[in-house]
């Protein structure tokens, strides 16, 4: 009945006949619970430059279908000018509601105070605990048995000086990912306030397009804190990190797609990207975003290359000594992405509602207030955990502070798969590779992103608390 319906409006719109008639019968093969509404009124908003901007379809009450019995179906349509702009034709699906409920606002308010109490709570324990360990430390004493005293009593972070800024393993990885991590950041930044400022949700896919010519021109940032940082980290093979920059993420997201759109193709469905598509955005990337990024990761290490640590890094790797379970390294990455996630829990069921119930999203300030909360609860958690690992005298605080904010992604794509069997119908493995698909790409780019943040903040700290004590 649908199809019948969609070629008579393209008849109302080719002729704009005011009502029409058609005759159906029901041969056989009938289910006796099958219904079908025999008028319909088509009501038709209209520009004065002849476009269409909203059609809706009001039925009457459905009656059983009777094999062998002829159905008059008739319809009427009805046309109106309207003084909605084509700019603003979607705003009659936005659900004002829905988005704009009290439990949004109250999240956005739960998830502020959040951040003054966590930074609060940072600044008071660090800076507390900062200020006696500086104090302890810098004390000139020229009593002996007062010197010795205080270096058998010494442990902790300042124990690891020496070991503190030692390369980290995978060095070409980390800077790849931290690099990425950096761009997207700024790139889900640029977007939002696009988005705010410009309306993407005016056309179909615009947001879309609006975030791959994003992603190729902010390549340039991912090139550069990449490079700097391998460098600064004495790194040597830089070709190899200056590839693995520029084509980690976009892999990532083409080996994913091909997937999805090979299982599209297999089940005919319209949401197999077009050749034509995959072409134009394969052309991006190579002549502008990969260039981009090359250009950067030069730029990087010739401008901020230079290594400037604070401690001298000594020769003999410092051992580790044994600690408590929830000191290790995987412990306190696991937990560090729990508060993060808090902080988005609210956010991210408005956006999956929007993006797989079909809800036209566009509380973008919403989601700006969000995305800078997330920043902040982020770094104030990872530095957090790199001080509790560094007090234990583990100085391998560079992976662990990345994957302490990565595994907020761990939560979200875990909180997906509730979001799937609860609040959603789907069915069938081509709607679960789909949404699991996406869901994936989604989570893979919020990890680098806030693993980047989550490392940035900690490598600042880190800096910052060895620069003021005495490393000879």
């Amino acid at each position: 009945m649908w199809r019948r319906l969609s070629f008579v409006l393209w008849i109302l719109m080719k002729q704009r006949l005011n009502t029409s008639r058609m005759q159906l019968r029901i041969i056989t093969g009938l289910n006796s619970s099958w219904m079908i509404c025999l008028y319909g009124v088509l009501s038709v908003r209209c520009m004065r430059i002849r476009m269409i901007i909203h059609v809706n379809l009001t039925q009457e009450i459905p009656k059983p279908l009777v094999v062998g019995k002829k159905l008059d179906m008739t319809y009427s349509v009805k046309w109106s000018l309207t003084n909605v702009t084509f700019a603003r034709r979607f705003d009659v699906y936005l659900d004002y509601p829905f988005f704009e409920h009290q439990i949004h606002w109250f999240s956005i308010f739960n998830s502020f105070m959040m951040v003054i109490f966590l930074t609060g709570l940072v600044s008071m324990i660090l800076m507390r605990t900062l200020r006696n360990d500086y104090a302890k430390y810098a004390r000139e004493d020229d009593d002996l048995e007062t010197l010795e005293r205080d270096v058998s009593e010494e442990s902790g972070w300042k124990l690891v000086h020496g070991d503190v800024f030692r390369p980290p393993r995978n060095l070409v990885l980390l800077s790849a990912v931290v690099g990425t991590g950096a761009q997207l950041a700024l790139l889900v930044l640029l977007v939002i306030l696009l988005a705010i400022v410009g309306m993407l949700y005016v056309g179909r896919g615009a947001i879309v397009t609006t975030f791959i010519v994003c992603y190729a021109l902010t390549s340039f940032i991912s090139g550069y804190v990449s490079g700097g940082m391998y460098s600064r980290h004495g790194g040597k093979t830089w070709i190899k990190s200056m590839i693995l920059t520029a084509s980690l993420f976009p892999f990532m997201c083409f080996g994913i797609g091909f997937i999805l759109n090979t299982i599209a193709i297999f089940y005919g469905s319209l949401a197999a990207i077009p050749f034509g598509t995959m072409v134009v955005v394969f052309v991006i990337w190579a002549f502008i975003s990969f260039p981009l990024a090359l250009l950067g990761t030069v730029v990087g290490r010739n401008w901020s290359g230079a290594p400037n640590n604070p401690c001298r890094v000594k020769t003999i790797p410092r051992p580790i000594p044994e600690k408590k379970w929830y000191l290790t390294p995987s412990v306190v990455s696991m937990m560090g992405g729990l508060l993060p996630f808090g902080s988005i829990f609210i956010e991210m069921y408005f956006v999956f509602t929007s993006f797989w119930n079909y809800k036209v999203y566009y509380v973008y300030g919403f989601m700006l207030l969000v995305f800078l909360i997330l920043i902040i609860v982020t770094v104030c958690v990872t530095i957090v955990g790199t001080y509790f690992l560094l007090n234990a005298e583990n100085y391998h605080w560079q992976w662990t502070s990345f994957f302490s904010a990565a595994s907020t992604a761990v939560y979200v794509y875990l909180y997906s798969v509730y979001y799937y069997y609860v609040k959603t119908k789907m069915f069938g493995f081509f709607q679960t590779s789909f949404y699991f698909g996406y869901t994936l790409m989604f989570c893979l780019g919020l990890g680098i992103l806030c693993g980047a943040v989550g490392y940035l903040g900690s490598n600042l700290f880190v800096r910052r608390i060895y620069r003021n004590i005495k490393c000879d």
